[in-house]
């Protein structure tokens, strides 16, 4: 029972900061998207992929969440926007707190679109507001078309999901039709497909 009650305590603090977070983006005018999903699935990638295609007016900075390295921040910062590297030493998830920290390190009078790359979970996350707009779910198709069934808390908070690398769909057992099924028995939300 006293698990539960701190628990609840850890999460009311992250959502009375959250709600800091998102005054801040509404007041400044700043569009901010959370990125989830599992280690691996192209989170970075599809960032990197997004920045090389948005027109200069989208005046773009992005928090990379990691549970060690930098590793894909230095893949952003070759996209010329800011970035701030948040290493969460083995944390499985970011918190508003920590969010709230790193927008200390942006002009955000410079921003009008905010990516928040989390750490690669399809658990942890799902529990903890940083104040975003939306929630977008990543789901590969190597990963398994079951993954919103397995997962469904992640599934049940995101506003988007995105299923990436569908080009690899010849060489596996993955059906398209089917985790779109599964993510809708979850939660009826706007799907896209990628590479």
């Amino acid at each position: 029972m006293s698990i539960v009650t701190v628990e609840r305590k850890i999460l009311k603090k992250n959502d009375e900061i959250a709600a800091e977070n998102r005054h801040l983006f509404e007041g400044n005018h700043i569009f901010t998207i959370n990125l989830l999903s599992s280690p691996g699935s192209g989170k970075t990638s599809l960032l990197e992929q997004t920045l090389s295609r948005l027109p200069a007016t989208v005046k773009t900075a992005v928090v990379e969440g990691d549970v060690q390295t930098d590793n894909d921040a230095r893949r952003i910062q070759k996209h010329n926007v800011p970035v701030v590297q948040i290493v969460t030493n083995g944390g499985c998830h970011l918190e508003a707190k920590l969010v709230q920290d790193a927008l200390g390190s942006f002009d955000l009078k410079q921003v009008n679109f905010l990516v928040i790359e989390n750490v690669g979970n399809l658990v942890c996350p799902a529990n903890y507001d940083l104040g975003q707009k939306h929630k977008i779910v990543l789901v590969s198709t190597t990963e398994g078309d079951d993954k919103p069934l397995k997962y469904p808390a992640m599934f049940r908070v995101a506003d988007v999901m995105i299923i990436n690398k569908i080009d690899l769909l010849p060489y596996l057992d993955f059906s398209v039709d089917i985790v779109v099924k599964n993510a809708l028995k979850i939660n009826k939300f706007s799907i896209l497909c990628t590479y």
